[in-house]
């Protein structure tokens, strides 16, 4: 027997039984986007397993692996978590889409226009679903359109949506190469793609997209790729990082000293603190203006419980 021989482990590959029935299932997104994972490599045992390099695997017990792995996740260390990977094909509208392809720590295949006829479908918005933009938040929104508004919309939502692909689909029958044939198709037209990342930035992804101040078709994504999937595949970690990061609340060291001043009951003082920072200013008429920075903060502080009358402070 060579040296090789006497050297080789016999290992099997991580099989996660949850995750085995989610194999080719296909999660309904929006009106007509998917997703569907399509492999997946390593579990919360193989997180576990890196950051040990070695163990006797009849000795540890899962609440050892679980204080393990929420001990990773409360001090970032990552490495652990990029020895887990997925492979997911997910149908998305291509606007959605610009935003999810700017998370270039995966791996991305897409369909190709180039090569194929586009897909023949595209994201509608409902007459109740069409969105207000924010007052506060540039790239945001806060309230819906009054439906009788909504209604028209949507009715020429769907006659332009019509039209385009009447008139892609033209150039396409009178040899229009489809390279140049596509330069009109609406940013509502779903586009498919296989990607594939590491846990960790996978985390990163659902910090951003889950949030609730993300873009409702996005979140939409990221829910179902978070609930439905990643929470079966490695749930301890899935735990870890829904109590650090997804549900936490991050405090900067000015907020830090704020709140500090509002415990003891210094107000005042608080007040006075961001004035000093330029975060709270005056106007003419003598009004207190607040910063987006100051605005955040008191977010988190009524998450928190604490109270302050900011617009009479």
């Amino acid at each position: 027997m060579s040296s090789n021989d006497n050297d080789s482990e016999n290992l099997s590959r991580t099989i996660v039984p949850e995750m085995e029935d989610l194999l080719g299932r296909s999660f309904a997104v929006l009106d007509d986007g998917f997703i569907r994972v399509i492999d997946y490599m390593g579990s919360d045992e193989s997180i576990v397993q890196a950051a040990r390099i070695s163990y006797g695997k009849g000795t540890r017990r899962i609440n050892e692996d679980r204080g393990l792995i929420r001990y990773l996740m409360r001090h970032h260390h990552t490495t652990p978590f990029e020895m887990c990977e997925i492979k997911l094909h997910v149908r998305v509208p291509m606007d959605c889409w610009r935003q999810w392809i700017r998370h270039r720590t995966a791996s991305v295949n897409e369909y190709s226009t180039r090569y194929s006829i586009a897909i023949d479908s595209v994201q509608t918005t409902k007459q109740g679903g069409w969105r207000k933009q924010s007052s506060h938040n540039k790239q945001g929104s806060d309230s819906f359109l009054d439906t009788k508004i909504g209604r028209l919309l949507s009715a020429k939502e769907e006659r332009l949506h019509h039209h385009i692909r009447v008139a892609y689909e033209e150039r396409i029958k009178k040899g229009v190469a489809r390279e140049q044939a596509r330069k009109d198709l609406p940013l509502s037209t779903y586009t498919e793609a296989y990607w594939k990342i590491d846990l960790h930035n996978l985390f990163h992804f659902l910090a951003l997209r889950m949030d609730s101040h993300a873009q409702h078709e996005i979140r939409s994504y990221a829910n179902v790729i978070g609930n439905e999937i990643v929470r079966k595949w490695c749930p301890l970690a899935w735990n870890a990082f829904s109590d650090y990061r997804l549900n936490s609340t991050h405090l900067s060291q000015i907020e830090t000293e704020v709140l500090k001043y509002l415990i003891n009951q210094n107000s005042a003082e608080a007040k006075a603190y961001l004035f000093s920072l330029g975060l709270l200013t005056l106007d003419s008429a003598g009004q207190i203006n607040r910063s987006r920075e100051v605005i955040e903060m008191q977010s988190k502080f009524n998450a928190l419980g604490v109270q302050l009358d900011w617009e009479n402070w």
